[in-house]
Parts: C-alpha cells; structure tokens; sequence
C-alpha cells in the first residue's frame, strides 16, 4: 500500500501585483489571494529538528510573493502554473529542502468585478506534470521554470568559484531575488531574500566564490530573449545596485 504524503499549507497569502488583461488591470496593482498546499514527506524533518528536512515557509512566503509581483502575468491561469511550476522544482545546493511531490494552488482576484464575484482558479499538479529544462551555461546552470510569450521564470545556478560575467539587456526588464547566502553582486556580498530589478541597459554582475553552488531567481519580461544578452566591460568598482526589496 503506497503511504500518503503530508501536506503542508499556506493560507490567506494576499500581494498586490498586475495581473489581468484589460487595460487597467496591465498598470494598476490588485489584491490577489494565494493558497498552496504541498504534499511531501516530513518525517525527517520531525525526527531531526532541522529546517533544511522540511520547507522554510517564510521564505516560501517571499519567493511566492516575488514571483507573482515580478511576472506580471496576464492570466491568472499562468500566473497559478508558475507557482505551481517552482513548488515542485528540484532544490538547489544552496537552498535544502525536502522535494516536493504534488502541489494544490489556489488563486483569487479580490476586486476584479467590483464585488460582483471573486474569480477563483484551483489547481492541482505533480512533479510528473513538469518537465524542468535545464540549459547549461559558461558560469553554470539556467533552470527554465516557466514560460510565456510575456514572461520567464528561471533559477540560474552558478558554479563555485565562478562568475556570471557583467551584461545588459537591452529588450527585456529583468527581476531577481537572491535565494543563497554565498553571492556578490556588483562585487559585493549581497543577502538572500533580497531582490533587484534591473531596467533594461543596467549593468549588473553577479560572482560566487563560495564552494557551494548559489542561486537566484529570475523574472525577464519578456521571456529571455538569448541574444539580448551583451556582456560589457565596466570596472566592478564602477557597477552600482539598483534599491534592494526584501522578500524574505
């Protein structure tokens, strides 16, 4: 008899973000309302008292949070597969945790018809729903966690003692939240849980000189476009961070 996986849930998540397809709805935030519910084992986690056994929920709380706020997605039905699509990635070197086995996704526009009635999507997927793509690069690895025409969702990887050399982009706006404790950006140490956006033509960097893999979460908008990355030659002393936003 096959066991039952645990569940756990975070409910009543609320985050202003676009998110809709009128006209109003692509420039003005809206409250949404996010459920989740991940099925996983959690007996190790029980047994040993550890954190990397089980799932850091504040933290979840914060990637669920850039996600939505950094897509902008049009639909709510993509907006759900991209969080969907992250719950059930595999975990990274930096990041431990427990892989997750199914996930239920809940998501609601609060205000969309004035009150008349909440739209409401529900989904249910499992990590055999997903094949994660994952393209290898010269600093690592890009795992392609989601895509539409107007948006990407990825976590690029950088290898130890490597860096993901200074560039811009030219055609896309880019987003993204820092998920390991080891990285610099624009050549100095920078936290996880924080996020930077960074307009089209900025230039930015990242290095680990940890010997662990690091990561991060990206959002481009539009999705990456491979060409529209052009690496630059500026002085790491001259490379400056746009305003961080902390998410966890």
């Amino acid at each position: 008899m096959t066991r039952k996986l645990d569940r756990l849930s975070l409910k009543g998540m609320r985050f202003d973000c676009i998110v809709g397809l009128r006209e109003v709805e692509r420039t003005t935030p809206q409250p949404v309302e996010l459920d989740v519910t991940l099925h996983f084992d959690t007996r190790d986690a029980a047994r040993l008292s550890r954190l990397s056994q089980t799932v850091d929920y504040a933290r979840l709380l914060g990637e669920l949070r850039f996600i939505l706020v950094a897509s902008r997605f049009r639909l709510l039905e993509s907006a759900a597969e991209a969080v969907a699509a992250w719950l059930l990635a595999s975990p990274s070197q930096d990041v431990p945790r427990p892989q997750v086995e199914a996930v239920d996704v809940k998501l609601s526009k609060l205000v969309a018809l004035s009150g008349a009635a909440i739209p409401t999507l529900e989904i249910h997927r499992a990590r055999e729903d997903f094949k994660l793509i994952t393209e290898r690069k010269s600093f690592g690895f890009v795992d392609v966690v989601f895509e539409t025409k107007e948006c990407g969702v990825y976590r690029e990887r950088i290898h130890p003692r490597t860096v993901l050399p200074t560039h811009v982009h030219r055609h896309l706006d880019e987003s993204e939240l820092v998920l390991g404790d080891g990285l610099l950006l624009q050549g100095e140490p920078v936290a996880a849980g924080l996020a930077h956006v960074w307009p089209r033509g900025y230039a930015h960097r990242y290095e680990n000189p940890t010997d662990t893999e690091q990561s991060f979460l990206c959002i481009d908008r539009p999705a990456f476009i491979p060409t529209d990355e052009v690496l630059v030659d500026v002085p790491v002393a001259e490379l400056r961070r746009t305003e961080p936003l902390r998410f966890f």
